[in-house]
């Protein structure tokens, strides 16, 4: 007999749990939009102020440490890793019911929990899965992806990173770059050349210590005025070998269990509610605007909405695959994709709709922050892999198309 809660019991004591630790959101606050209140604010890359983020991250340990302590850290997880072990449902509408309370936002983590914490499920060995899991679900520790090079980006077999061997530990040194929420950071999924050899066959991943010495992250600001990303200098960093993720010579492998995750988490972004891809807000965008009635406009409009919807309803049955259990395949690549396309059209829009507002900064309600999208939606089409580099995946591996010779 299953000692499985049915949903109904479970979903009543989380919401037990929530209500006893933080205020309920109206519902008409969770799904109004209106113009003129609030912040005006759109980006494509979240751009938090970094006082404000030092601040907040207390607060979202605070959060993971309660969730893990109620047994809803980790929902779907194994129960030998501190999970709760139940189906993937659970974890879909635990999710859905914390829209309903204001609890502390978690973006911090979606490196952590999204790309490396599934990773390291998949690829590490007993003693790493009961070291790292738990810290990383608990919000003990918070991990980054050192993939991206200056000179190995969509390329990523080019690598130069070196990780040389010395008895039971590795000496690392390169440089990787475009490293998101590196200066939080206490451990980083690391690929490595360790060998000589072939292309995709001479890498090893590790988890090195964001602490260690001789790990230097420092910020790159980008063109919208935020910093999201990083570069890491390693200068021989010791990393011993029981952090090394995987066989040596399997680097390549690990990494695209990754790279499969984060293109999952960046094909399921929806910037929903009165984010960028908010039909609502584009529709007063352009009513407040006075250019409602320009057939060019409407027509534009309509082709933009009907694009967003079919790329959702996509999202959702990616989504109904995850519940189920399916691992993300090549075919997520598809949802970046539109993804992608979708927000340069967006920007497209906005900027035929405003026009001069766009660039000028005139005080103006919902006019110039628009500016950080247009600036930021071309890093969308490289970010996970670039858009050629997704396209050939899926001629190969969706398609059966051959490589060319």
């Amino acid at each position: 007999m299953s000692d499985r809660p049915a949903l109904e019991q479970f979903l009543a004591g989380a919401e037990s749990f929530l209500e006893s630790r933080y205020p309920r959101v109206a519902s008409e606050e969770r799904s109004r939009f209106t113009w003129g209140e609030g912040s005006d604010e759109v980006r494509v890359f979240q751009e938090p102020d970094p006082t404000e983020e030092a601040e907040a991250l207390p607060r979202i340990r605070a959060w993971r440490a309660a969730l893990w302590d109620a047994g809803l850290a980790w929902i779907s997880g194994p129960k030998e890793y501190g999970g709760a072990g139940l189906p993937r449902s659970y974890e879909a509408a635990f999710s859905h019911l914390t829209r309903k309370f204001d609890v502390p936002g978690d973006a911090a983590l979606t490196v952590s929990l999204g790309m490396i914490a599934p990773t390291i499920l998949r690829h590490a060995d007993e003693r790493q899965k009961l070291e790292y899991l738990p810290a990383l679900y608990r919000g003990d520790l918070i991990a980054c992806q050192l993939f991206s090079e200056p000179g190995a980006g969509s390329d990523l077999a080019a690598i130069r990173t070196k990780a040389t061997p010395q008895g039971d530990r590795w000496l690392i040194t390169g440089q990787k770059v475009w490293t998101s929420g590196a200066h939080l950071a206490d451990v980083g999924e690391i690929i490595c050349q360790t060998e000589p050899g072939p292309r995709h066959h001479n890498l090893t991943a590790f988890l090195v210590d964001m602490h260690a010495p001789g790990v230097t992250v420092r910020p790159l600001r980008q063109m919208t005025g935020g910093a999201t990303f990083n570069e890491v200098f390693l200068d021989g960093v010791e990393v011993p070998d029981r952090a090394r993720l995987g066989a040596v010579g399997e680097g390549w492998r690990v990494a695209l269990t990754t790279l499969s995750f984060e293109r999952s988490a960046m094909g399921h972004s929806s910037f929903g509610g009165a984010g960028i891809l908010s039909t609502e807000r584009l529709m007063q965008l352009v009513r407040h605007s006075g250019v409602a009635g320009d057939p060019l406009v409407r027509r534009a409009f309509g082709e933009l909405v009907t694009e967003l919807r079919v790329a959702r309803y996509a999202q959702e049955v990616m989504a109904d695959r995850a519940r189920a259990g399916q691992p993300p395949g090549p075919e997520i690549a598809l949802n970046k994709l539109a993804l992608s396309a979708n927000i340069a059209a967006l920007g497209e829009f906005v900027a035929g709709v405003l026009g001069p507002k766009l660039i000028a900064d005139t005080g103006e309600w919902g006019t110039y922050a628009w500016t950080s999208v247009v600036l930021g939606a071309p890093g969308y089409r490289l970010g996970g892999g670039s858009d050629e580099v997704l396209k050939n995946m899926i001629a190969e591996r969706v398609l059966g198309l051959p490589r060319p010779s």
